[in-house]
């Protein structure tokens, strides 16, 4: 499967928004706007070969991870 939709909630806002993900560049770090509330969502792919699994993290843009 090399790319697919998936729904996800904004953090932001709460509502259920429909993604597409591209797993044939790899992991992935970027940021995509919500369409519904138009704030910044910091989007994390993560492809795990070894379990052939895909992780996806989704949070707003005004957390900080250390």
């Amino acid at each position: 499967m090399d790319v697919f939709e998936k729904r996800v909630t904004c953090p932001h806002c709460g509502h259920a928004i429909h993604m597409m993900f591209d797993t044939t560049c790899g992991d992935q770090n970027y940021f995509e706007d919500c369409p519904i509330c138009c704030n910044t969502n910091h989007v994390v792919l993560h492809i795990d070969e070894l379990h052939q699994t895909i992780q996806i993290f989704i949070d707003g843009d005004d957390e900080q991870i250390f």
